[in-house]
């Protein structure tokens, strides 16, 4: 009867390293397909944001296309259409949606 207890315990030690294993790959994979790309993205709208300039197209989360006629530190001044202008955030443009309103040359 001792002999069969020993037995069993042996038997689920390696079962626990199966499940470290898996709990591990789990990890890894969340990391490379979920946490890995938003933090790209982030660092993607970072740099779009500190590098708009005088004259760029852009949008802005709302939905309003213009291009930039003045940059203040963290508020950018759009102009929608001749003599309209509005002044926004910088974190207010969304980078997706300017990258796609923009013509490719």
């Amino acid at each position: 009867m001792i002999s069969t207890v020993l037995a069993q315990a042996a038997a689920g030690g390696s079962g626990i390293l199966g499940q470290v294993f898996l709990f591990g790959s789990i990890i890894l994979i969340m990391y490379f397909f979920m946490i890995r790309p938003q933090q790209k993205k982030q660092k993607d709208t970072r740099k779009f944001i500190e590098e708009i300039k005088k004259g760029d197209d852009v949008v802005t989360i709302g939905g309003l296309h213009g291009k930039v006629y003045s940059v203040d530190g963290d508020t950018v001044q759009i102009e929608l259409d001749r003599g309209l202008k509005v002044k926004i955030e910088k974190s207010a443009i969304s980078l997706d949606f300017s990258k796609k309103s923009t013509p490719t040359k």
